[in-house]
């Protein structure tokens, strides 16, 4: 059995072993060395963001067994793709697999910003009064499943090798807990890893209540694309101890980490106005 043929066929208990070592890492670190303050407990935030990260979890097996490795796998075997038409040689392949994904999850994310329909979805993510480890994994199921179709499109339009989509996935899961995660780094240190990974600091801002602010770094993983395309800012206007996080409107811990109401959110009130095209340069 070649590596390739292993590494796919323990996908499933691969992401899992590393969600639940990141998830652990940063959980530890957020106490040892916290950021910022608990606008709530753990008590009123996690038991809802962690049973929608399950919730989550079981949607897509449910709808998309297979996922994005399956897809890659599927492509593979029919010879779909650019990368494959061109006949780009696998070390290439791969790395322009996991630039051109991240990429694509990049204006992805623009587009939820930017639609007011997906908003709507997008904003259960946002809505978060806190900012934590469990915030990058609190995704409305109809958003994780709208996502994975729009993946799945492109892995097969890409034709990625498989191991390249699933280090994609474990790299995009990881960096989303890390860039989410209530930890203080040293600024000094912060400069350096913000060239190469979106850090938490950075992120912060893009979660930040005032509008101009949370329509900027839009990266998941990689930083690049947000200095590429106008969208990155360095810091918040306020000190990021003092940041407020979250949206408007949507203050009351009732309306926004309880289970249930985080389900029917996206169907709730009209959604506050984050279109793209109105950011203010301040």
């Amino acid at each position: 059995m070649d590596v390739q043929t292993f590494v796919l066929g323990h996908e499933a208990a691969i992401r899992l072993a590393f969600f639940a070592g990141v998830f652990a890492i940063m959980g530890v670190w957020e106490v040892a060395a916290p950021k910022r303050g608990l606008a709530l407990p753990r008590s009123g935030r996690w038991p809802g963001n962690v049973a929608l990260t399950v919730l989550d979890a079981l949607a897509l097996r449910i709808v998309f067994p297979g996922a994005a490795v399956g897809m890659a796998v599927l492509a593979e075997e029919r010879g779909w793709g650019l990368l494959r038409y061109f006949e780009c040689p696998e070390p290439l392949a791969f790395l322009l697999s996991v630039l051109a994904l991240d990429l694509v999850i990049y204006l992805q994310h623009v587009m939820f910003h930017a639609v007011p329909l997906l908003w709507r979805l997008h904003r259960v993510h946002h809505a978060d009064l806190g900012f934590d480890v469990t915030t990058g994994t609190r995704f409305h199921p109809l958003e994780i499943l709208l996502s994975m179709a729009l993946k799945g499109f492109m892995i097969a339009a890409l034709g990625p090798p498989p191991v390249a989509v699933l280090v994609f996935e474990v790299l995009l899961n990881a960096t989303s807990m890390f860039n989410h995660g209530n930890v203080r780094i040293p600024e000094r240190i912060d400069r350096v890893l913000r060239r190469f990974v979106v850090t938490p600091d950075m992120h912060r801002v893009h979660h930040s209540i005032e509008e101009d602010e949370a329509n900027s770094n839009f990266g998941f993983n990689l930083p690049w694309w947000d200095r590429l395309f106008g969208t990155y800012r360095e810091a918040p206007r306020a000190p990021h101890e003092d940041l407020s996080i979250g949206i408007r409107g949507l203050r009351e811990p009732a309306e926004v980490a309880r289970f249930s109401a985080m389900l029917r959110l996206p169907f709730a009130g009209k959604p506050s106005d984050y279109v793209i095209n109105r950011r203010r340069d301040v």
